[in-house]
């Protein structure tokens, strides 16, 4: 397929060329031409009517399959466009649908995709209504007004069942998630801007291999793999990629997949650190604003800096500074700024911080555990350092133990005959 994309700039804001050609690429576009225009938006074609014309000679001349606009498009626009220019006309949010469908595999994806598809359709089927009550063209895709009507009845009940089936894997998922937290695993989300390096970095983690490509949006589907942190069980999920300005009908039909940001215990938020900082502030921005939408800001947040082995060591300081100061000017707080190369496995500084910042959740406090049998030490220890931190052991006719431990697993080891209780001062490191 041959595509000409269309940005036009806001005077106040640049759009990201880079980006938009990034986009296009990972949907499998050849793009001919991509022509820019800085301007306010035009009520009846986005762009000015000048700059139209020009588009026009542009696609007599080129032949392309479809012009794509980097801006989103109101289906009054859309409809405008492509009477003017005779072709297929998208947006941006289009798109990236056709993004999500080459990518989603497992029956969940597909149904949030479907989903967002749907949603994203219903106002263009209502303008085409409008349009055919004033008498100016034959339907939506070529129906008559009936069949119109008809197939906008339709996509209401269909996505009204898709969400009683992503309720039900909703469901299911929270039943997994209560029973690891039973079983003692810490929950931390991968979450950042589409190809930061989430997949990769979930790879050398967990020592797994989930397809990892240079491209926007290999990942839609959840996925979850395990991994030790210091002897502690870690569950680390990957999720989809933010992209700017994400449309709030793509929020609502993967809120299923992004929950497992706001269920996790810690969120590590991946920037790609070889990224001019223009760009690294400017998805490090958009990262937040969708955190912020999912009600997670109040976790505690890792940043991460991945790919460090791009760029300089000046560079990645520069830039770590950079991010607590807008941090800071913001009031977020962010517990750490880790700088990795998740490729090359230089990950020292994430687990440092992962050792530490798991410490300080809510589901560890400090307890003294007493173990009357001596024969239940080991046993009893290995538990421990899989569920906490053992900070200090006194041996004698009863082993005495002061460590961190998850509420959560509280009973599981009274099962092993200990007694536990809250030392009367509590050590903090």
């Amino acid at each position: 397929m041959r595509a000409v994309g269309i940005i036009r700039h806001s005077p106040r804001k640049k759009l990201s060329r880079e980006e938009f050609e990034e986009l296009l690429k990972s949907a499998g576009y050849e793009v001919l031409e991509i022509v820019e225009q800085v301007r306010e938006e035009h009520p009846k074609f986005n762009i000015g009517p000048g700059k139209l014309r020009e588009i026009k000679e542009l696609v007599e001349e080129l032949k392309p399959d479809k012009v794509i606009f980097a801006n989103k498009l109101t289906p009054s626009q859309a409809h405008n466009l492509t009477k003017e220019l005779g072709i297929d006309v998208i947006d941006r949010w289009q798109l990236v649908l056709e993004i999500f469908e080459q990518r989603a595999h497992s029956k969940e994806a597909k149904l949030q995709v479907e989903l967002a598809s749907l949603q994203y359709e219903v106002p263009f089927v209502k303008e085409a209504i409008r349009r055919i009550k004033m008498g100016d063209r034959a339907g939506f895709k070529g129906m008559g007004e009936y069949q119109t009507r008809q197939y906008l009845r339709h996509i209401r009940y269909r996505m009204g069942r898709i969400r009683k089936e992503l309720e039900r894997v909703k469901a299911d998922r929270e039943v997994k998630r209560k029973r690891r937290e039973e079983v003692g695993f810490i929950l931390i989300a991968l979450a950042g801007y589409t190809n930061a390096g989430k997949s990769t970095l979930l790879n050398t983690l967990a020592g797994e291999e989930i397809e990892a490509r240079d491209q926007m949006f290999t990942t839609l589907d959840t996925t979850t793999r395990r991994f030790r942190l210091g002897g502690k069980k870690v569950l680390l999920t990957d999720t989809v990629g933010f992209i700017d300005n994400l449309p709030p009908f793509i929020v609502e039909a993967f809120h299923s997949t992004l929950e497992e940001i706001v269920k996790a215990d810690v969120v590590l938020l991946v920037l790609d650190a070889s990224e001019p900082w223009g760009e690294v502030k400017r998805k490090f921005l958009a990262s937040l604003r969708i955190l912020r939408e999912l009600k997670t800001l109040d976790k505690p947040l890792i940043v991460v800096l991945n790919k460090i082995d791009l760029t300089g060591a000046e560079d990645v300081e520069d830039k770590r500074r950079m991010i607590r100061a807008l941090a800071e000017e913001r009031g977020i707080p962010i517990f750490d700024v880790a700088s990795i190369s998740a490729k090359l496995s230089r990950l020292d500084e994430l687990y440092s911080a992962l050792e530490r910042v798991i410490l300080t959740l809510p589901k560890y406090r400090l307890f003294e555990v007493v173990i009357p049998e001596k024969e239940k030490v080991p046993q009893v220890m290995a538990l421990l350092n899989s569920i906490g931190e053992i900070l200090e052991v006194e041996y004698g006719e009863e082993t005495r133990i002061e460590a961190f431990v998850q509420i959560g697993m509280i009973k599981e080891l009274t099962k092993l005959g200990v007694r536990i209780r809250r030392p009367s001062i509590e050590k903090v490191e």
